[in-house]
């Protein structure tokens, strides 16, 4: 563990301010405060006006705290193993545990959502937050939670309702946070849009809040979106690459003309990526689009790839 800084002096390497610690390791400014005031993981320089810098040896430190948090330990474990100074593969390479934090969560947010406790949501969803960044955060908690839900109607085990009154909840969730946020990010403009006939848009809002961490800028269009309506869209404002989610089978007509043509009409790329990305990806790549994993921090990693490439 790193010794503190002398907060009256400052330190021979450069320094950086909280936004770009954010966007070099995704992590926001949010959860990096309260790594430091209640686990004490970083210690900023603080200038006279009280505004946090960081070295790049704090940037390497965050970004391992995420390596250990993404393979399944809590915030106070990685705090110890910190302080243990242990080797960074030797974490990195052990499996989740499914005795972490994941599965109380899960569990909290379930019994909330039985008993359509909008209140206990609230309570759940902001703790976890306040603890960990919101990519992991979504892979380890909300995507398994989101399928959990739908496993459990298609059992008989849980009813439409509960999984609706959780839609709702997480869409306004996420999209106040969305529009918080999307208001001072810089990097590039991407339009996201469900594809025509997906009626869910979380998984879109997840994979927004995503990309705003990485300092992208988002355009947001929703639920089933015409796809011939996208291209006066690209013509009206800067945009980079076009993201369309969908997680229902795609009909004939959207991969047969509708897809193919937006590819034609639109000088970028043009991004798939949804649970039903397996089943179509042949059918998306001869379309003229680009598959993405259906793992947020991949896809993302997919988009920048292609961008840097153009």
């Amino acid at each position: 563990m790193k010794t503190n800084h002398d907060p009256h002096s400052l330190p021979s390497e450069s320094l950086v301010p909280i936004r770009t610690v954010s966007s070099l390791t995704g992590v926001n400014s949010v959860t990096l405060r309260a790594w430091e005031r209640r686990y004490d993981l970083i210690k900023p320089v603080r200038t006279p006006k009280g505004h946090r810098l960081y070295t790049m040896t704090d940037v390497d430190l965050i970004q391992r705290v995420v390596t250990l948090l993404d393979h399944g330990m809590s915030i106070g474990q990685v705090r110890g193993v910190l302080d243990a100074d242990q080797a960074r593969s030797e974490p990195a390479n052990e499996p989740p545990s499914d005795l972490g934090p994941w599965r109380s969560y899960q569990d909290r947010l379930l019994r909330a959502i039985a008993a359509f406790d909008d209140a206990e949501l609230h309570e759940v969803y902001n703790e976890v937050l306040s603890f960990y960044p919101v990519d992991i955060v979504t892979g380890r908690l909300i995507v398994p939670l989101l399928r959990e839900l739908g496993e459990r109607w298609a059992q008989g085990l849980g009813s439409i309702a509960e999984e609706h009154f959780f839609s709702v909840f997480l869409r306004n969730k996420l999209g106040a946070r969305f529009h918080h946020l999307n208001r001072d990010r810089r990097g590039p403009r991407l339009l996201g849009a469900c594809l025509p006939g997906e009626q869910h848009e979380v998984g879109l809002l997840l994979f927004a809040l995503a990309a705003l961490d990485r300092d992208y800028r988002v355009v947001l269009l929703g639920a089933n979106t015409p796809l011939a309506e996208l291209p006066p869209v690209v013509e009206r404002t800067t945009i980079q690459a076009i993201v369309l989610a969908g997680s229902a089978d795609l009909t004939s007509s959207v991969i047969e003309r509708e897809l193919p043509s937006l590819c034609r009409a639109v000088a970028l790329p043009v991004f798939v990526g949804g649970r039903m990305v397996d089943r179509h990806s042949n059918a998306i790549a001869a379309a003229g689009a680009i598959p993405l994993s259906d793992d947020l921090n991949a896809a993302l990693r997919g988009i920048e790839a292609t961008l840097a490439r153009r």
